[in-house]
């Protein structure tokens, strides 16, 4: 494996533990794609670093574990604003 990519790896771990935030959130950040950040901090990571590979694998699954709570919150958010739109 590249160099750089184990580099990128661990500071997409990092910044996931720090920040205990998404996958989504973190493609965002560092400006590259969901899948490339979630195959960098399950598969290569466990190669480079088993001890912050569970962790990171820890919050993921926090974060698996709640997605369905946000979905509820982001469509109660946007029925909201389409029922004031509606109303003006």
């Amino acid at each position: 494996m590249k160099g750089y990519i184990e580099e990128r790896a661990i500071e997409l771990a990092n910044f996931i533990i720090e920040n205990k935030t998404t996958v989504r959130n973190a493609a965002r950040i560092y400006g590259i794609s969901k899948s490339t950040v979630h195959k960098d901090v399950t598969e290569r990571l466990r190669k480079i670093n088993p001890v912050l590979a569970k962790e990171v694998r820890k919050i993921l699954n926090d974060n698996k574990a709640e997605r369905h709570i946000r979905g509820g919150e982001a469509t109660k958010a946007k029925y909201k604003l389409d029922t004031c739109d509606k109303a003006s």
